[in-house]
């Protein structure tokens, strides 16, 4: 297997880099937040590392002001502008990424499904070991649909009632251990 050079763009967790980084991938993990953990993270812009020559980028772009389970706030996010920067900011990811072979970009059920392009592939944690419901779309540039690697009974939608707090944002963003080390497992190779 030859090691790939891996970015995971918007991930603060290191939950996916560390995923890749124990199949000895090259895996950097990059966001406005310092890492939880250690491993390698770049604690800035993407935007500054994107045109390094990766062979694989996942991108987690920020999801509040997309996700349509805060529908009911989209003429709030819209007036202030928000939402057009967010939106943005997916796009701009998209452009920059042209040049990998590899790309993935992952966000709940949103508004990009209809700006941009529905999603490749919808996924649930409870199909990667995970009793919890919480749809997670994938957009794909030059990956194969993941495959279910533990599909466990339960459905609960404990992300969704998160109880108010200082890290509820962060906590609700965290990528399932399931999905990064299918990520990891699948398109690793």
């Amino acid at each position: 297997m030859t090691a790939l050079r891996v970015l995971v763009a918007c991930e603060e967790s290191g939950a996916v880099r560390d995923a890749f980084s124990k199949l000895g991938h090259e895996a950097v993990s990059c966001d406005l937040q310092p890492s939880r953990g250690p491993g390698q993270h770049y604690h800035g812009d993407v935007f500054d590392v994107l045109d390094y020559p990766w062979d694989l980028v996942i991108a987690h772009p920020p999801c509040t002001d997309l996700s349509v389970s805060g529908a009911r706030h989209f003429a709030a996010k819209k007036m202030d502008g928000r939402q057009y920067a967010s939106v943005s900011f997916f796009m701009r990811l998209v452009r920059a990424t042209e040049h990998v072979k590899k790309v993935a970009i992952e966000n709940p059920v949103c508004i990009m499904s209809s700006l941009w392009r529905k999603p490749d592939q919808i996924i649930q944690p409870w199909q990667f070991g995970h009793g919890e419901t919480k749809t997670t779309c994938l957009w794909l540039k030059g990956l194969p649909l993941l495959t279910y690697t533990n599909v466990v009974s339960g459905r609960d939608d404990r992300i969704h009632k998160m109880s108010p707090g200082p890290n509820r944002a962060r906590d609700r963003s965290t990528t399932y251990q399931g999905f990064a080390d299918a990520f990891a497992d699948q398109w690793g190779k």
